[in-house]
């Protein structure tokens, strides 16, 4: 991958302050799910969809099929990151563990993530939790991914972000991004979320706080991606906890 760019750090920090992150707070309280527009350029994510064929940027790779999760393929980045995921993961953090310590509160839970994602991973690190989860994902025609939950360990973040690498409509068709929420007593609530290339989604890994008549309860969120028609789709997953 080579030595890092500090003009691409200092590219993607500039996109990431200038996200409207009162409107991406609105957005997970509400509707449990927000979008950040343009968090990767075009030629940004060429260049990591380029990457999916360097075994050595990778430490696994996963065939959906073998293990049910659907048809397809992803793969774990390895350390040290590429620079566009590094500087994502890095500058989004911050924003993220404010809404995160939030809906702790609101959910009567003692945890409290540190304000800096190299303090939170420490803390992975010391629980058994060492590898990197950041990954890229690839489906072609006939493609998708069941609805799950990215839990790799004790610990846990709980919102994660998905950058849509490929141009819908130029390569590849279908393979929307899917979310599915459960509230008790309740029939589950589907959303499809449109994404443009580089745009990204931020949405919870497990479940999320929804305010109900006798205060807060946990509504259950589980995502995935509907069968592509044509092409080829590659996204980038960004998860803030490590794995065991």
């Amino acid at each position: 991958m080579g030595k890092s760019n500090p003009e691409t750090f200092a590219a993607v920090h500039r996109r990431i302050a200038d996200v409207d992150w009162k409107r991406v707070a609105m957005g997970l309280d509400q509707d449990g799910c927000a979008t950040a527009a343009k968090v990767l350029t075009a030629a940004e994510c060429r260049r990591l969809s380029t990457l999916y064929q360097d075994e050595e940027a990778f430490r696994r790779r996963v065939v959906m099929a073998r293990h049910g999760f659907g048809e397809g393929e992803y793969r774990y980045l390895s350390y040290p990151l590429p620079d566009e995921v590094q500087a994502l993961r890095e500058s989004m953090y911050p924003r993220l563990a404010a809404i995160a310590n939030r809906w702790s509160k609101y959910l009567g839970e003692r945890t409290v993530f540190p304000g800096a994602l190299s303090k939170y991973l420490a803390r992975c690190h010391r629980a058994g939790q060492p590898r990197p989860t950041p990954l890229i994902l690839r489906y072609e025609r006939d493609g998708y991914n069941c609805l799950h939950q990215d839990l790799y360990g004790e610990l846990v973040f709980p919102l994660q972000v998905t950058v849509l690498l490929s141009n819908p409509g130029r390569d590849f068709g279908g393979g929307e991004f899917m979310l599915v929420e459960n509230r008790p007593r309740r029939q589950a609530r589907g959303r499809v979320i449109p994404l443009r290339q580089g745009e990204a989604v931020i949405f919870p890994v497990h479940h999320r706080p929804v305010r109900g008549t006798r205060g807060y309860y946990r509504a259950t969120i589980r995502h995935g991606v509907s069968p592509l028609n044509a092409g080829e789709r590659f996204a980038l997953g960004i998860i803030f906890h490590d794995a065991t």
